[in-house]
């Protein structure tokens, strides 16, 4: 079976395709009593919509959210939210050459190989266009957990990563890559040119940090905290990799190299370090939650690769059409959304067992 729902008691369900007619969320388990309006929702989509820069898509999509239930005078009323942003500016023609071929890197074959169908326009389900819903889903979750602070950015393109000596989170709304190093976003500029130019695209790293989080949410063995984050983050399109603290850096490090030492503070311990990045045993520390977020390179690309037909021929793709070449950089608001709605599960999860 197909599963689009994510949350255990805060509850996401997506819908709709690249090239449909619109997309949406369905917000379950929003607590009632809570302002919202769609100008607090445009702010989010707007950071992750497509045509604001030669550096990504030149699809043009205003990505204008609808709440079409869940409010009354301006207020959740704790029934479910429907959210809906249209598509105006498909254009499926862009699509024809790969109607009978696969696309290597994308999901094309698996999704023929599950439903013994796919949708070739624009990739339907599996298109990134699907994480416009999760950014809308993500502004509500918000709502529910004021007291955190969530900041993602951009910490590397390629081979390229940013100076954390120069890291300046100000900077990160200065540059079209939310990258919070002046002079890594100068070099970023001619690295993903040159990666268009070449008809070929680029990953990217995001890091992701959730501040006031408290001591206590998250559970120890099948609700983790930091398990639902690495689940949150695969779901997203193209990611590949997730780490929490020093993730796999951890492996090099030694015992008391890698404790996060405490001693006694006016409000509770005091952390040294945070390498374990806000969690301990899948439940939060109370230090902020960090984590990073690898993206592969888009896989729609000008540069012919060897693939198949659905015949099982031989044959070439390159996909035409208005692609990101690195999809990463539009990630970096469908991760904060992610991280927002896990939080908000796990702060509602919390609530129910520990109030």
């Amino acid at each position: 079976m197909s599963w689009n729902t994510f949350g255990r008691v805060f509850r996401m369900t997506t819908w709709g395709e690249s090239h449909g007619p619109a997309l949406g969320a369905l917000v379950d388990g929003c607590p009632p009593g809570l302002e919202l309006s769609e100008q607090q929702i445009q702010p989010f989509l707007d950071a992750r919509r497509p045509g604001q820069s030669k550096f990504t898509t030149q699809r043009q999509e205003a990505d204008r959210v609808k709440i079409l239930s869940g409010t009354f005078e301006g207020r959740t009323t704790g029934t479910p939210i429907s959210l809906m942003i249209e598509n105006t500016d498909q254009r499926s023609k862009d699509y024809s050459e790969i109607a009978a071929a696969y696309r290597p890197g994308h999901a094309d074959y698996a999704y023929d190989a599950k439903y013994g169908l796919r949708d070739y326009r624009g990739g339907g389900r599996s298109s990134a266009r699907e994480t416009a819903a999760r950014v809308a889903a993500g502004a509500v979750a918000r709502l529910v957990i004021p007291e955190v602070t969530i900041t993602a950015y951009v910490v590397q393109i390629g081979n390229d990563a940013i100076d954390r000596e120069a890291m300046n989170l100000d900077t990160i709304g200065d540059n079209p890559f939310f990258c919070p190093d002046s002079w890594a976003a100068k070099r970023w500029e001619d690295l993903i040119d040159q990666a268009r130019k070449d008809g070929s695209s680029l990953g990217a790293v995001v890091e992701c940090v959730a501040e006031g989080v408290p001591a206590g949410w998250g559970a120890p063995v099948y609700a983790k905290l930091d398990a639902d984050l690495a689940a949150a983050m695969m779901g997203i399109n193209a990611v590949k990799g997730v780490e929490i603290g020093d993730g796999f850096g951890a492996a090099a490090l030694r015992g008391e190299e890698n404790a996060d030492p405490m001693r006694p503070g006016e409000n509770g311990p005091e952390f040294a370090a945070n390498h374990a990045g806000g969690t301990a045993g899948g439940i939060a520390t109370g230090q902020p939650v960090v984590c990073r977020v690898a993206f592969k390179p888009t896989s729609s690309i000008l540069t012919p690769v060897d693939s198949i037909t659905r015949d099982g021929e031989a044959t070439q793709v390159r996909t035409k059409g208005r692609h990101d070449p690195c999809v990463g950089i539009r990630g970096t608001p469908v991760v904060a959304a992610m991280m927002a709605l896990v939080l908000a599960d796990h702060k509602l999860l919390h609530r129910a067992q520990c109030s």
